[in-house]
């Protein structure tokens, strides 16, 4: 997901300065794959094995959401296929949330919980462009950490939009997949995007 997309929410953070390290790794920003690339369109691999080669592509994935301005990136977005996100997002508090999920499983809020927030939208594999989109004002993830722990982020506002944006990356589905066709290849055509 991109930064501008937490501007439009009232949020102006810059990324971080300088180097970005994780876990004493320190990341190397990698080009964020586009729309029409193959590995945008399927569901991602679970993650199986811990250790050194996992911290390196969280750090690279921190790396390079903040080399793009983004709020989140998923690992398929920078061309691996792995079922692993970052983000970097406020929530509806203003408290900035800076977290990593490896095989997250998405929960959204059922029934009467269920309150849907129309906002716009934006993607770094969809650079450039916007479009509203209703989404649950809640969410949580659950997963494990570079280290196999346990973790979990609940979310609100744009945090909550980021992650379900997120998770629906590594199920092989952008943000413009839920549009209708006529509004989706418009934007794709305005991003100079072609398959």
């Amino acid at each position: 997901m991109d930064e501008e997309s937490a501007d439009a929410a009232g949020t102006d953070e810059p990324g971080p300065p300088g180097p970005v390290v994780f876990e004493g790794v320190e990341g190397r920003a990698h080009p964020i794959t586009t729309y029409y690339t193959p590995v945008l369109h399927r569901r991602c691999t679970p993650v199986t094995e811990f250790g050194p080669g996992l911290v390196q592509l969280v750090a690279d994935m921190f790396a390079s959401m903040a080399a793009a301005d983004g709020v989140g990136l998923a690992a398929n977005q920078i061309g691996v296929d792995a079922r692993v996100f970052v983000v970097d997002c406020p929530d509806e508090d203003d408290v900035q949330v800076v977290a990593h999920v490896v095989n997250p499983v998405l929960v959204l809020p059922t029934g009467r919980k269920r309150r849907l927030d129309l906002d716009g939208e934006g993607c770094l594999s969809v650079p450039g462009e916007y479009a509203e989109l209703a989404r649950p004002d809640r969410a949580e993830v659950r997963g494990v950490d570079v280290h196999g722990e346990p973790v979990s982020i609940v979310g609100t506002g744009l945090l909550a939009r980021c992650l379900q944006h997120e998770c629906d990356h590594l199920e092989g589905v952008v943000y413009v997949d839920r549009l209708p066709l006529e509004q989706r290849t418009g934007i794709l055509a305005a991003a100079g995007l072609a398959p």
